[in-house]
């Protein structure tokens, strides 16, 4: 990534926090275009992500198996917090530097990886709850060469689906984002 990974994580982070802070209580059992997510479970995916990528940051192993709950009293304000302290955790150079030994792959896509998922969740919670959402333009542009990287072993692992085919593509563009990690961008479509 050519920008710093937490300048990138920290213009898209307060997009994402303002959609999850967007979604109402009874919002939570609304379907999303993560086919195997209803709201609440893409909102748990999310928690686990940011809460997780901090770990990675420090290059300590993570849990993935594990599914809690993080939907309890205060969870929009828990999810703004520890977002603040995943772009912390980001913040040291040193976390870029090696191969994250949960992960073994280099620390700057372990990065990017907590942006993409920050950048593209933002956009299906918001479109899956009627939020607008403008995610932010350097961290799109920085996203479609880790989407470029990562698509085939995302693809074969079921992480992303198949590319879908859209207009000529520009840097920020996040319609091409979207639908090369499988994504219709004009979800949810009408019969």
């Amino acid at each position: 990534m050519s920008t710093q990974t937490s300048e990138l994580l920290a213009a898209a982070a307060p997009r994402t926090v303002d959609v999850v802070r967007g979604v109402s209580d009874d919002q939570l059992d609304l379907p999303t275009p993560c086919s195997d997510y209803l709201v609440r479970d893409l909102l748990n995916h999310l928690f686990q992500v940011v809460v997780n990528f901090q770990d990675l940051a420090e290059k300590r192993q993570v849990e993935w198996a594990e599914k809690p709950d993080h939907l309890g009293d205060g969870w929009r304000d828990r999810f703004e917090a520890e977002t603040g302290r995943l772009v912390a955790a980001w913040s040291d150079p040193s976390t870029l530097k090696g191969v994250s030994p949960g992960m073994g792959m280099p620390q700057p896509v372990i990065g990017g990886m907590a942006l993409l998922d920050l950048t593209v969740h933002g956009w299906d919670l918001a479109v899956a709850t009627g939020q607008p959402y403008h995610p932010a333009p350097e961290a799109v542009a920085e996203l479609h060469g880790l989407v470029e990287q990562l698509g085939p072993t995302a693809r074969k692992m079921g992480v992303f689906a198949d590319p879908l085919p859209t207009p000529t593509p520009t840097p920020n563009d996040l319609t091409h984002l979207l639908t090369q990690t499988g994504r219709t961008p004009t979800w949810p479509q009408t019969p």
